[in-house]
């Protein structure tokens, strides 16, 4: 006997699947679907066809990205000053300029080891000085595993690992190592000093990460902290609650037994104190829940306050122009830090043609009717 909750579900559920199926026709008919793993080749590519270009130059003039990396932040937005109103926010975008190498040491010892060589030798990517990305080392395998990245209770007591993030033991993470990436990037503190901030992410996201951080740190966007989740033992609440931004931490949505996006690596959280995630008609009282605990004054939308993240903030611009959705626009609840970008959802694969994706306006209605149908059913973070 189907319960009230069941009928329900079943008609979004129902909508959604012939919904997909008509991005998948529309898919297949008018173009090539692509994964997180495809975009990520392609960008690779793209990025690997511009040094080609730009090494082909340099001998003759120094390349424009150079000349934008030199130049101060403060002096950029000096040189608009004259045709820019002074309290409207503006960035100066800059073309991709990657550089692919081996990281290698600078010491040759003739004893090292070949798995030694395999540690030191991780294809790194770097955007700009201070920006890049480079798959796990074996160090940072060994700070993430059991926290932020699960273990099964077996191997967990069996390497006596002290690990928080347990998985059955017939089970497998939803993400490998290989599927993720670590970044380093620059940013401005709360008082205005560069910090070196650390992050990990979905292989898919990380040229977008790199490049929309470049961005802030170039407009001196103020940023608190940028901490791996695995210096507050992978718990959330904690990471939020001190203000640290982050992406990568295999978990479920609070509230359910759904994976997050993080948990993919597919989302990350920017200064979530002052941008919490908010929750209306919570539970069996219908109460509005907000978290973290201390962030309720943050919640209304309506004030003026520093590092408020909204539509026009040059933060929620830039992740939007790279395809992120922003949690701010959700229905059923409001995650005001929140960032994600899944690729290989149905109502992504629809077209890909310049035309169609993914600026035209078929495609964003339809993506957000995908999503209004989710958030009725669960409210995912």
């Amino acid at each position: 006997m189907k319960t009230p909750f069941t009928r329900q579900l079943l008609k979004p559920l129902f909508f959604l699947a012939v919904l997909t199926i008509i991005c998948a026709f529309f898919a297949r008919t008018l173009t090539d679907s692509e994964t997180l793993t495809d975009y990520a080749a392609k960008r690779e590519t793209e990025q690997n066809a511009s040094t080609s270009q730009n090494e082909e130059n340099q001998d003759d003039s120094v390349p424009q990205n150079e000349t934008i990396k030199n130049e101060p932040a403060s002096q950029n937005r000096e040189a608009h000053n004259d045709s820019v109103p002074q309290n409207e926010t503006t960035y100066e975008k800059t073309e991709p300029h990657i550089n692919k190498e081996k990281t290698v040491s600078d010491q040759e010892d003739a004893s090292m080891t070949s798995d030694d060589d395999t540690n030191l030798s991780a294809e790194r990517t770097i955007y700009k000085e201070g920006f890049y990305y480079e798959q796990l080392t074996d160090e940072v395998k060994e700070i993430i595993t059991g926290i932020s990245y699960p273990v099964s209770a077996a191997d967990a007591a069996a390497s006596a690992l002290p690990a928080v993030n347990l998985l059955a033991d017939d089970a497998s993470p939803a993400v490998s190592y290989d599927d993720l990436r670590y970044l380093s990037v620059l940013y401005y503190d709360f008082n205005g000093e560069v910090q070196t901030g650390e992050l990990i992410c979905n292989k898919g996201i990380a040229q977008d990460l790199v490049e929309i951080f470049y961005e802030l740190y170039r407009n001196e966007y103020q940023i608190e902290k940028i901490k791996l989740i695995d210096e507050y033992q992978g718990d959330d609440t904690a990471s939020m609650a001190d203000n640290n931004t982050s992406c990568f931490n295999y978990r479920v949505v609070d509230g359910t037994t759904s994976l997050s996006k993080h948990a993919l690596g597919c989302a990350i959280d920017i200064n979530p104190f002052y941008n919490p995630y908010v929750v209306y008609n919570h539970g069996a009282d219908g109460e509005t829940y907000i978290s973290p605990a201390g962030s309720e004054i943050y919640a209304d939308r309506s004030r003026e306050f520093p590092y408020k993240i909204d539509e026009n903030d040059l933060c929620c611009r830039l992740f939007k122009e790279h395809g992120f959705i922003w949690g701010g626009n959700w229905n059923s609840c409001k995650d005001y830090q929140h960032f994600q970008k899944v690729p290989e959802w149905p109502a992504v694969v629809i077209i890909k043609s310049n035309y169609w994706y993914p600026n035209n306006l078929v495609y964003k209605y339809i993506l957000q009717c995908y999503h209004d149908v989710i958030r009725k059913a669960f409210c995912t973070k």
